[in-house]
């Protein structure tokens, strides 16, 4: 499931401050700039409302362990997977029961010079090939990032070719008009990804309108 806050400036600071874990305020408050204090704060809030709202569990201000890559867990629910990302105005959340990664990155952020240096040349071939290469560069960027984010490989550093075999991931990306979002997984097994369709539709009371 993904949240999105499109209006960091939808709360009031302080009061976003005093609902957050003293881990995480600390955190924002070392940043100088308001606005990257709000994305900060945005984006555990959206942790917040999706812990609520997804899974019952219900005015914690949850409180994160690492794992050996430095990758977040919630120190209370380690079953429960998330990602967090913002970009300069949006804040984005993915949760789930099993591993996701996200990245969500405005399309401003473009240039065929820095392309150069984090793409392959096939890569390249398709973002100047496009008629909004900048799309299609933030498309190709934040999938690179949502596995990253998922995997915590960087795979030695050769950020161009991280996209060359992905036949084990599955990806979703979401425009908007101003940035892009996309997430990532591993992929299911037929097995698995029946019983997933299954469970996601007693939950939204569609049983029926999966079995038909």
């Amino acid at each position: 499931m993904i949240y999105l806050c499109p209006d960091i400036y939808s709360f009031e600071l302080q009061e976003a401050l005093d609902s957050v874990s003293p881990e995480r305020r600390e955190k924002a408050l070392r940043y100088r700039q308001e606005r990257d204090q709000r994305l900060c704060l945005a984006a555990y809030r959206l942790l917040q409302d999706a812990l609520s709202s997804e899974y019952g569990i219900k005015g914690v201000k949850p409180e994160f362990i690492y794992n050996d890559k430095g990758k977040p867990l919630l120190k209370d629910h380690p079953d429960i997977h998330f990602s967090l990302s913002h970009c300069h105005d949006a804040a984005a959340l993915a949760i789930d029961d099993r591993p996701v990664g996200i990245d969500i990155e405005n399309y401003d952020q473009y240039s065929e010079e820095v392309a150069r240096t984090v793409m392959s040349d096939e890569e390249m071939r398709v973002i100047l090939s496009s008629p909004r290469p900048a799309v299609a560069f933030t498309r190709l960027w934040t999938m690179k990032e949502s596995l990253f984010k998922l995997t915590g490989d960087d795979y030695g550093g050769d950020i161009a070719h991280m996209l060359e075999d992905t036949s084990a991931y599955e990806f979703s990306t979401f425009d908007y008009p101003d940035y892009l979002l996309t997430t990532c997984q591993h992929k299911l097994g037929k097995g698995a990804a029946m019983v997933k369709k299954v469970i996601e539709a007693i939950k939204n009371c569609r049983l029926c309108d999966f079995w038909n």
